[in-house]
């Protein structure tokens, strides 16, 4: 298989929330980006409930919890990264407000429109955008929002090598109008769309990953599938270097109808 051609959900899955594990961000993001998408959820009170899914180790979840008075719940798949959630939580004397538990983004733990918020940011790809934005609809209050960050073009076409590289790694990737549009039809109200800039992705996701690397390889010396897995990294960062006025993240908020 040509490794440039590789998508990370090749890759082992315990072998990626290992790397991750020893990283703050598990993807593009930042504390201000986080506070800029709350300022347009205007229901939030002490009593509401808020589900951050995908949260991985949970800096947004925190973010949220420093942010919010509600209750939160941090839903990940992978353990390692709930339990570093929750040693934090605990940390920041936020363990009362805020629980990180394992779980699937398909098949959530919670009741029938029990939740305000739900948010989630570089993790709905995992589902599908458009099957996350209906099948979570069910868990929120009437008027209760979503926001979520999502791959997306800024343009209407792109170079070959690009377009390649996104369609092999999130099948659905779509123009930020097509992706408001699924929104629409999803039954939310779109409260706002804005791109996550450049500084998100340049040192808070790849510039920490750069250390984490070598101490990876080191780790796992000989480890064939390793190597591979950081030449693919390092290959998403060569590619966003060349690419980067193509796409990027965008933050989607709705309110539920």
């Amino acid at each position: 298989m040509n490794d440039k051609n590789e998508s990370i959900h090749e890759f082992d899955f315990n072998l990626i929330c290992k790397y991750f594990s020893g990283l703050k961000r598990q993807g593009p993001g930042s504390k201000e980006i986080t506070i800029k998408a709350l300022s347009f959820i205007d229901n939030l009170s002490d009593k509401s409930r808020i589900a951050d899914l995908g949260c991985g180790t949970g800096t947004q979840t925190l973010f949220l919890a420093q942010n919010t008075s509600g209750q939160i719940t941090g839903l990940d798949l992978f353990p390692g990264f709930i339990n570093i959630l929750n040693c934090n939580t605990k940390l920041l004397g936020l363990q009362n407000r805020v629980k990180g538990i394992t779980g699937s983004m398909d098949n959530l733990p919670f009741q029938y429109e029990e939740l305000d918020l739900i948010w989630s940011e570089g993790a709905i790809a995992n589902i599908g955008f458009e099957k996350g934005l209906n099948h979570w609809k069910d868990f929120l209050k009437k008027d209760g929002y979503i926001a979520v960050t999502y791959e997306s073009w800024y343009t209407n076409e792109r170079p070959a090598e690009i377009e390649k590289w996104w369609v092999d790694a999130v099948p659905e990737i779509a123009t930020i109008g097509h992706n408001i549009s699924i929104m629409q039809k999803a039954g939310y109200i779109p409260v706002a769309a804005f791109t996550v800039p450049e500084n998100c992705w340049i040192d808070n996701y790849f510039i920490p990953q750069k250390a984490r690397q070598e101490e990876f390889l080191k780790q796992h010396a000989g480890d064939k599938a390793v190597e591979t897995f950081i030449a693919l990294m390092k290959r998403e960062e060569e590619l966003y270097s060349k690419y980067k006025q193509y796409y990027g993240y965008v933050f989607y908020i709705g309110k539920k109808i």
